[in-house]
């Protein structure tokens, strides 16, 4: 039996983050580096493997004070750890649409194991005769679980980012060849 390779088309994919500031809003970050590979047996793609991999250099903010800051041994220290990782553990069908995907998530040099929620959108073929899928990946994880212990405390006693942080990912994948399975 041979599974299908597909690589995530990382021109019509994007993955995010948020993270609250000051507790009263929520600045939006992205990895605009990254590359992944999914192994499917089936169109429907249960049970699929996944690895991913983000550039932590190519982090943006918006604001190139706060990207130098995050680079820094205060959040990913980028020289030392410049790429965050994830290789799935498992891929799971709960209906038409949703999936729950779980796996090790490799930030600062600690791995620790998470959970998210994906939504299947389907397969098309584009103009090109390419065969693309589409995936909306959600997500929470504490920083702090990752040694992104960095904070401050405002004159009023509160602080200055929230522990949780919101993983976002739109991934459209191109179907690439099928890989003979190892007996």
């Amino acid at each position: 039996m041979a599974n299908t390779k597909w690589i995530i088309d990382a021109a019509h994919s994007e993955v995010l983050f948020k993270v609250k500031h000051l507790m009263v809003t929520n600045v939006t970050g992205q990895f605009s580096s990254f590359e992944g590979t999914v192994e499917a047996e089936n169109d429907d793609f249960s049970n699929a493997t996944i690895q991913f991999t983000a550039d932590v250099h190519s982090i943006s903010t918006n604001n190139e004070q706060r990207d130098q800051h995050l680079k820094t041994a205060d959040f990913f220290e980028a020289e030392k750890y410049p790429q965050v990782k994830f290789v799935s553990t498992g891929f799971k069908k709960k209906s038409d649409e949703d999936y729950e995907l779980t796996g090790d998530l490799t930030i600062k040099g600690i791995t620790q194991q998470v959970s998210l929620k994906v939504e299947f959108s389907g397969i098309v073929q584009d103009p090109w005769g390419n065969t693309k899928a589409g995936f909306s990946l959600n997500g929470k994880i504490n920083r702090k679980d990752f040694g992104l212990t960095f904070n401050a405390v405002t004159e009023t006693g509160g602080v200055l980012l929230s522990d949780e942080v919101k993983l976002l990912a739109e991934v459209q994948l191109q179907k690439q060849a099928e890989v003979a399975q190892a007996a």
